[in-house]
């Protein structure tokens, strides 16, 4: 079979096997998008499955993207009808079709990080709850940790101890009381409301179940409770359930996840296949020794041996700074070297560190020295104010009841329609017990003055024909409509060279618009808001663009370089001085620097300052504890200020 002529034996062997629950221990490196693919053309073109009954779920956008690319590219256009997507876009599309069933409407908004953080406030506004005492980000992070184990704000109650967690109860409850009235969902409700849906109406789980024949789920070491119940549930008749998953790069406690899953998967499965996938095809012979020898020191693991054909390779390179200035410095050098002696593109180096902190040392010296580069993580395209705006628009053509979006488009730009405006449509609404659109409706209970009044009524009249239009027009027409017709990106460019990066951003949203229309099926508003209201850190990541590229060790998880830089390596900062105790927390941050290490190719540096600036003033480190579990033969660094280490005197590649 020419299919399968381009898998090793272990990797043949997982495609293969199609009937039952079946556990792949995907080693960094080691192929597993390649399993997955095929797995799925398999499945399709000697297994004759139709695609319908084919559910594949990742965790981001970028990474189901390639799977979909890849499946097309083996078996054309029979991949169309799959189900391939993130967690919380699968869950989109269901509720889309069976959120009724849960009194909410099909027309729901999904609201990004910040508008929820903004209906958080608002209830703590309502509650009389101090933002001072109980900040609103650390409330709205244990209502995402309660949805993540698939509790309501009844059962949150149940488990509170102290007072914070007593106010979280109260703010939880009313913050989803909003969110209905909204017909909005946040993350966590995605995947909480569809396993909620499942659980109270057999009929609709079964026919999810009966439907998808096949389920495959990527990454499988990163779901949560939430996301574990839906697979459970969803798998439950056929058990075709492949689950591919390294124990080693579980990295994400710290929004839910559990590595429990993976290290017990057998004991749910009882009869479940397990194969090992071992041979790494990404790293050089040492960088992968070297990363082996770190990650044997965990024990919570199903453990792995890693092996390669590539080449031994270069050893990991230390660097030390003086201080992070020096880090800094130093880390560029090696930078200058690698683009100009070894004529490097820039697009092929990556900075990792801990903290998002970290980058301004860096930041400040690429800069100076004129080297482009990109930051994964920092202000996000589609949380920028514009974009934001433009989008708030889209969200309410299709959500009426959505009042985020009302607030944000009623005076923008500005029509006349400001605070005082705002206050009485907020008065009669909420003494009619009717939503902020509906009571521009009732224009003569509102007591405007007659420009005011008109302008208002231009208003809802401009929202209700691009209602109409909607489901006539695809998101780019609807969209080109609306911010002529409102001119939006007039007011940007009457305004002048200072708002030039705003209207090019409104533009860039349009351009984007375009493309979804250009590569889609399914090029209506609601679902272009479903994609875009799930965009994560990377999914705005040009990887094509000649630029270096600095994020976190967290964002790098799937990516790989043939040059990395892992930066900070200190005691208290990597690993984290909040992850030292208890011991499983201080195994995810050895698993978080393997992952870093095995995101690199060819060459492995490893950097730290000796002092650190700290808002107490400069602060002496000491080397990561990580680096005194890499053996002295897979190191070499020029010098060192710290007697005896690493325990390796200056030596040549």
């Amino acid at each position: 079979m020419r299919l399968l002529e381009h898998l090793n034996p272990q990797q043949k062997e997982a495609v293969l096997h199609t009937s039952g629950p079946l556990l792949v221990l995907a080693g960094a490196g080691s192929g597993k998008t390649r399993v997955l693919t095929y797995r799925i053309a398999y499945l399709l073109g000697e297994k004759k499955v139709h695609p319908a009954g084919i559910l594949a779920v990742t965790f981001t956008n970028k990474a189901a993207e390639e799977m979909r690319e890849r499946v097309f590219t083996l078996i054309g256009l029979r991949s169309r009808h799959l189900w391939i997507g993130t967690f919380h876009s699968c869950c989109v599309r269901i509720l889309r079709q069976e959120c009724e069933t849960l009194g909410y409407s099909r027309d729901f908004s999904v609201y990004d990080a910040e508008d929820q953080l903004g209906v958080v406030k608002e209830v703590m506004r309502e509650l009389s709850i101090s933002t001072e005492r109980y900040h609103p980000k650390s409330l709205l992070e244990k209502i995402a940790r309660a949805k993540d184990v698939l509790w309501t704000a009844e059962e949150y109650a149940l488990h509170t101890r102290g007072e914070y967690d007593r106010v979280s109860v109260a703010v939880y409850s009313s913050y989803e009381e909003k969110l209905r009235k909204y017909n909005g969902f946040d993350f966590g409700d995605l995947i909480l409301n569809a396993v909620k849906l499942f659980q109270r109406s057999p009929e609709i789980l079964e026919k999810y179940r009966a439907r998808f024949e096949h389920m495959l789920v990527d990454e499988y070491q990163d779901t949560n409770l939430a996301q574990y119940t839906m697979i459970k549930l969803l798998s439950g008749r056929h058990r075709n359930l492949c689950v591919v998953g390294d124990e080693d790069q579980s990295i994400y406690s710290w929004r839910g996840a559990t590595i429990r899953n993976i290290l017990e998967f057998e004991r749910d499965y009882p009869d479940t296949k397990v194969i090992k996938l071992e041979e790494n095809y990404r790293s050089s012979g040492r960088i992968l020794e070297a990363a082996s020898h770190v990650i044997r020191n965990n024990r919570e693991r199903k453990g792995k041996e890693l092996w390669t054909k590539n080449s031994l390779g270069t050893k990991v390179t230390l660097l030390e700074g003086k201080d992070d200035v020096d880090e800094a410095r130093r880390v560029v050098e090696k930078i200058l070297v690698e683009t100009s002696s070894q004529n490097r593109p820039l697009k092929e180096l990556c900075i990792l560190y801990r903290t998002n902190a970290q980058s301004r040392a860096f930041e400040e010296e690429l800069r100076q020295m004129n080297i482009p580069y990109a930051i994964v993580g920092s202000v996000k395209f589609y949380e920028r104010r514009e974009v934001k705006d433009v989008i708030a628009y889209m969200a309410l053509l299709v959500n009426s009841k959505d009042e985020v979006a009302f607030r944000r488009v009623l005076n923008m730009p500005p029509r006349g329609l400001g605070r005082e405006t705002l206050n009485r449509i907020e008065n009669v609404a909420r003494n009619r017990g009717i939503s902020l659109w509906e009571a521009t409706q009732n224009v003569e209970l509102l007591a405007l003055s007659t420009g005011r009044e008109k302008k208002l009524k231009e208003f809802v009249e401009l929202i209700s024909r691009y209602r109409l239009l909607k489901g006539k027009l695809n998101v780019y027409d609807l969209m080109r409509g609306v911010v002529d017709e409102t001119g939006y990106l007039t007011m940007l460019e009457r305004e002048g060279k200072r708002e030039t990066n705003r209207s090019e951003n409104v533009l860039e949203l349009l351009s984007s618009a375009r493309q979804f229309c250009e590569k889609g099926e399914d090029t209506n508003v609601e679902a272009w808001l479903s994609r875009i209201s799930l965009f994560s850190d990377i999914d705005g990541w040009d990887e094509k663009a000649d630029a270096l590229t600095l994020m976190t060790a967290h964002n790098a998880k799937g990516l790989e370089f043939p040059v990395v830089f892992i930066t900070g390596v200190e005691e208290g900062l990597f690993p984290h001085h909040q992850s030292l105790y208890p011991e499983e927390e201080l195994e995810e941050e050895r698993r978080l620097f393997y992952v870093g290490m095995t995101r690199a190719k060819e060459k492995l540096f490893l950097s730290y300052a000796l002092r650190r600036l700290r808002s107490s003033g400069k602060k002496y480190q000491w080397p990561s504890r990580f680096i005194r579990e890499i053996p002295d033969s897979l190191l070499w660094m020029e010098n060192s200020l710290v007697p005896g280490f690493p325990g390796a005197r200056r030596q040549s590649f």
